[in-house]
């Protein structure tokens, strides 16, 4: 039987300045999800149909509901603190 056994980061508290990253991968898992569903032949449908493709969240990330926002948000945070977890630094660029 399968057991998941991801590499434990609860003990990581994500740094202020990385919390506008957070949001912007969150985004962009959305919208990479949204993309793939659209090549696969899916189509927005008020309500999430597998057998004709159809789901409520083929919607831009700003128009989501905040519980599927929160799932964005929870791959994106989980990515970024298995990042530090594992000695990667994070930092942006200066602006010119």
């Amino acid at each position: 039987m399968y057991r998941p056994n991801p590499i434990d980061t609860s003990g990581i508290e994500l740094p202020a300045e990385l919390r506008e990253l957070m949001e912007q991968i969150a985004e962009n898992v959305h919208e990479t999800w949204a993309l793939g569903r659209l090549q696969e032949g899916w189509t927005y449908g008020e309500v999430r149909d597998d057998k004709k493709k159809t789901t409520p969240c083929l919607v831009p990330y700003s128009e989501l509901p905040e519980l599927e926002k929160e799932y964005d948000r929870n791959t994106a945070t989980a990515t970024l603190k298995l990042m530090i977890a594992l000695g990667y630094t994070i930092e942006k660029e200066p602006s010119v």
